[in-house]
């Protein structure tokens, strides 16, 4: 053979194995969804022969069993939908990469379930119907396994279209309309129902409000101003001391409220030493931080990476010690109902069972949280990390005010409407500024078309997510009602 064939020879087979190469990756990656499907599925069998284990051959255990598996893929779905509402902005920020977000958020979220996850939680979701309305406690289980399949089979779904919702409503629709299919209309507390359905529309407008306002203030005393470092130096660790206090306050009234008995006066106290403290510690950090940077708000943006990682990190650690009841709340009532034989509305959380919950929410977080996470960090509209802070601290100081006046709010639907809230700022702020320049004759009027093609905004996704909004309670009391029927079908 001559040299000349050789050479084509192993162009030939460098040419085959190339494309070998290429139907390889091409199938590892059309495969990839299918391991995080096999890993949760090996998930909910571990959970669920966590659950026969600890409750061997006693009447009811299969309940328990089937409630644990129920449970544990609620608290997979929490961590795919619910924590890429603390983790997003500061992603879409760049202040800390995707593996970096999630890393942080795993820990964070267990921390916060298994530290603070709560020794007493209300399995009637917020009174919404009484546990005295439904005839047995066979009855009650079938209720309340409804609930959290429904719940979780919703939050799934919106997960799967890529609409962030609020898993605390989609339980709150699957124990409304369990109720409804157990013992009518009448079980239901129609006046905690309304309260729900204002906070829908209460929780996004506050938190879109509050961060709109934090960003114009960052924009008027610091980005706007001619010595933007010197206005950094003076404002940047008052922001900090804002939001140390804001999670002081925060930490203290939701993520230890089932550890301690605390009041608002010991809350706004917490509050207050922690903001001061914060504030004289990154007034030194701030300014070596600062020493040699170029007087341009890209350098300004510098100083705010540090604090949104760890606003975002606290805003998980909360997340967890109160998003998991949504998960192992209605497990827990069923194991009530199991060992006792009577039904309650508030039961105690065995560690076994909070412990499901913890490990479900990290999993699903690592499994499937990406997607939902890039959706709100960059998708919606575009961030940088002090976009991102007023997000993160709009939703802290919202929960708080609203926790206050009593109104029943989702911190999914705040820390989204934050997003939208400076996205749609910017589109006024842009606006303002494009008439300015026409009334002085600087610049020409853009075309309406070309208004339109520059929202900051993308609607696509603002009308998605606000449809789902809208449908969660009762597409969840419609899943849970059927799941219901179907359960007492099964067991009569």
């Amino acid at each position: 053979m001559s040299e000349q064939d050789q050479s084509q020879q192993w162009k030939t087979l460098d040419h085959d194995l190339n494309r070998l190469s290429r139907v390889e990756a091409a199938a590892m990656y059309s495969t990839r969804p299918l391991v995080g499907v096999g890993v949760s599925l090996a998930f909910l069998t571990l959970a669920g022969i966590a659950a026969a284990l600890l409750t061997g051959a006693s009447p009811g255990a299969l309940a328990v069993i089937v409630a644990a598996v129920f449970g544990a893929y609620m608290a997979l779905n929490i961590g795919a939908n619910d924590v890429a509402n603390n983790m997003g902005p500061a992603v879409g920020a760049k202040a800390v990469s995707m593996a970096g977000a999630i890393a942080i958020a795993a820990v964070c979220e267990s921390a916060g379930a298994l530290i603070a996850g709560g020794e007493v939680v209300s399995t009637i979701s917020k009174g919404i119907i009484a546990p005295e309305s439904l005839a047995t406690g066979q009855v009650f289980i079938w209720a309340m396994l409804a609930a959290l399949l429904s719940a979780a089979v919703w939050v799934n779904i919106a997960t799967w279209i890529g609409a962030p919702v609020s898993t605390t409503q989609s339980v709150v629709g699957g124990v409304m309309g369990a109720g409804i299919a157990a013992a009518g209309l009448s079980a239901v507390s129609w006046s905690t129902m309304g309260s729900i359905a204002a906070s829908w529309v209460i929780s996004p407008l506050l938190g879109g409000v509050l961060a709109a306002l934090m960003l114009a203030f960052i924009t008027a005393r610091i980005t706007s101003v001619e010595d933007k470092l010197t206005a950094a130096r003076r404002w940047v660790p008052v922001l900090i001391g804002l939001m140390a206090a804001a999670f002081g306050m925060y930490l203290a009234m939701k993520g230890f409220s089932h550890v301690a008995e605390i009041g608002a006066g010991t809350a706004i106290l917490i509050g207050l030493a922690s903001g001061l403290l914060f504030w004289a510690l990154s007034m030194p950090h701030v300014r070596r931080l600062s020493e040699g940077m170029e007087n341009r708000n890209r350098s300004i943006k510098q100083l705010f990476r540090l604090p949104l990682v760890i606003s975002a990190g606290l805003l998980s650690f909360a997340h967890g010690a109160n998003d998991v009841a949504n998960a192992v709340g209605p497990l827990a009532a069923v194991v009530y109902a199991q060992q006792t034989a009577s039904v309650s509305s508030e039961v105690a959380i065995p560690i076994w069972v909070i412990l499901i919950g913890a490990l479900g929410i990290s999993v699903g977080l690592i499994l499937f949280g990406p997607r939902l996470i890039g959706m709100v960090g960059s998708q919606i509209t575009r961030l940088n990390p002090m976009r991102a802070y007023c997000v993160a601290l709009s939703a802290a100081v919202t929960v708080i005010a609203a926790s206050w006046l009593g109104l029943p709010v989702s911190s999914t639907h705040i820390a989204v409407g934050g997003v939208f809230g400076v996205g749609f700022y910017r589109e006024w702020q842009e606006e303002r500024r494009a008439r300015r320049l026409h009334r002085t004759k600087l610049g020409p009027r853009m075309a309406r078309e070309e208004r339109k093609r520059r929202k900051l905004v993308r609607r696509s996704h603002f009308m998605t997510i606000v449809a789902a909004w809208l449908v969660t309670v009762p597409a969840a009391a419609l899943l849970s009602a059927l799941c219901f029927f179907l359960l007492s079908a099964i067991s009569g």
